[in-house]
């Protein structure tokens, strides 16, 4: 050993545990996306898609602005273009083999020696090109080649190196095509397959921690979460993800049923959507001339303000101005409500647009209002920031799993929570929040067999719902004045 002398300075690790990244409000959607489209057609469905981008999610899985067809398509459009928000995780369940319909013998003009297959949702893969007596099949690449247009559908181009002669005007197609009206709500809903254990649809979503590790924190199904046992799904697995993890579900009303503000209340109760795990929006929304189900731009919104925060969900996402053009029915009718009207449908625990200077979220309520009335369930904010600490408590301190149960583990876990709250309180975030480790809740018995309890009090800002100011005259003003009060 070297023999010392002078000063010399050592350095420990760092004793408190840095809070782990938790992204907050990543959205989950499930339904139905243009896999013709995508880059891979027969590798899209029941998969994990996680996008960063609009490209992400073109190249993944298609792009169609049909929304009614793709309803994955949606939240691509409210996510990456109408608003610049992410990650998304996609799951589509349009099976390309199974989801399709068979189509022979069409017949195909060419004009100079290029045609186009003038149908929507044709499987590359698939298309037949023969002669238009039926004589003779062609070879893609050596006689002709395939490709989308700008709207989605096939182009044949003669190759003059094959064996098409130069001067063929009119050509046979046979093909298969993909038919998203083929595709049920059991496809949305999805299951787990013990024999191939293969999860599908709504299923999958216990799988994006373990194959992504994202964190779910919203979930929806445009298009599909107006259907009630499709809602009672979504909400069942927004709890105890992976048995540890909580999520919201943002849910439509199905407007096209409930076309009246005076018969949403009325819909929402005689089909159960009241969970407090749950935002129930209504009517739909439109951009430009696109129309969208109100859940897909209202979590993109949600991203959007969560940001503002550094992902923690402390700010109600009602009276946000949000750049659509109008709320309607799906037959585009146009919806307009005034305030006490909104207000009705707030109180009934949904959510809705309302056009005050600009078009604005309104509702601060989850759909388990007026029921239940607790802050922490009622509020969705709060029930969005009770549910986002306990996931960050849960990956922050899953390495401690197992740990010894000493003073310093305690200690430990007290201190790196205790500064966390501090830093949210000193950002505004929070009003204040703690943990303790009680004695009162950690028998002997229990701490010997290996289960240690903390207790977190968390104080978030409930909304100002409600501001009142109260006007009064006072006649002595007008006195004072004719009276030369305001003189010295």
């Amino acid at each position: 050993m070297a023999y010392e002398h002078g000063i010399n300075i050592l350095e420990n690790d760092t004793s408190l545990t840095p809070p782990a990244q938790n992204t907050g409000g990543v959205q989950i959607v499930v339904g139905t996306a243009p896999v013709h489209l995508a880059d891979d057609p027969f590798n899209a469905t029941n998969k994990l898609v996680l996008a960063n981008t609009f490209a992400d999610a073109k190249k993944a899985l298609g792009y169609s602005e049909s929304f009614g067809k793709y309803t994955l398509c949606e939240s691509m459009y409210a996510s990456f273009q109408f608003k610049q928000v992410g990650p998304v995780v996609f799951i589509n369940v349009l099976d390309p083999t199974t989801h399709k319909t068979a189509v022979t013998d069409q017949a195909l003009t060419l004009t100079k020696g290029v045609g186009v297959i003038n149908d929507e949702g044709v499987l590359l893969s698939k298309v037949v090109l023969k002669s238009s007596d039926g004589t003779k099949t062609y070879v893609r690449n050596t006689d002709y080649t395939l490709s989308f247009n700008a709207d989605g559908k096939p182009v044949v181009t003669i190759l003059t190196s094959g064996t098409i002669p130069a001067n063929t005007t009119a050509l046979k197609t046979s093909y298969d095509k993909v038919d998203p009206s083929k595709v049920t709500k059991s496809d949305i809903v999805g299951g787990y397959d013990s024999a191939t254990g293969n999860y599908k649809g709504a299923e999958l979503i216990q799988k994006v921690y373990p194959t992504l590790s994202v964190i779910p924190g919203l979930i929806l199904a445009p298009g599909w979460s107006q259907y009630p046992d499709v809602y009672a799904v979504l909400v069942a697995k927004a709890k105890k993800i992976n048995g540890c993890f909580n999520a919201e579900v943002i849910a439509d009303v199905d407007s096209s049923v409930a076309t009246k503000y005076e018969n949403v209340g009325t819909w929402k109760n005689d089909n159960g959507y009241t969970s407090e795990k749950s935002m129930v929006l209504w009517p739909k929304v439109k951009v430009g001339t696109k129309i969208l189900w109100y859940s897909a731009a209202y979590a993109a919104e949600i991203k959007t303000m969560d940001e503002e925060t550094e992902d923690v969900p402390a700010k109600s996402p009602s009276n946000r101005v949000i750049a659509i053009s109008g709320a309607v029915l799906p037959d585009g009718t146009e919806v307009y409500l005034d305030i006490t009207q909104a207000n009705y449908l707030n109180g009934l625990g949904i959510i809705t647009a309302l056009n005050w200077g600009g078009w604005r979220t309104w509702g601060n309520n989850t759909a388990a209002y007026p029921t239940v009335t607790d802050p922490k369930d009622r509020f969705i904010n709060l029930r969005r920031l009770m549910d986002w600490w306990g996931n960050s408590f849960v990956v922050t301190f899953f390495d401690e799993v197992d740990s010894l149960t000493d003073t310093r583990l305690i200690e430990n876990i007290v201190d790196s929570e205790n500064i966390r709250a501090n830093g949210y309180v000193a950002a505004g975030y929070i009003a204040g929040a703690s943990i303790e480790f009680r004695e009162d809740m950690n028998p002997q018995t229990e701490i010997l067999n290996g289960s240690i309890k903390f207790i977190t009090k968390i104080g978030g800002f409930t909304p100002a719902e409600n501001i009142v100011n109260t006007l009064e005259f006072d006649p002595t003003f007008m006195i004072g004045s004719l009276f030369g009060g305001g003189e010295e």
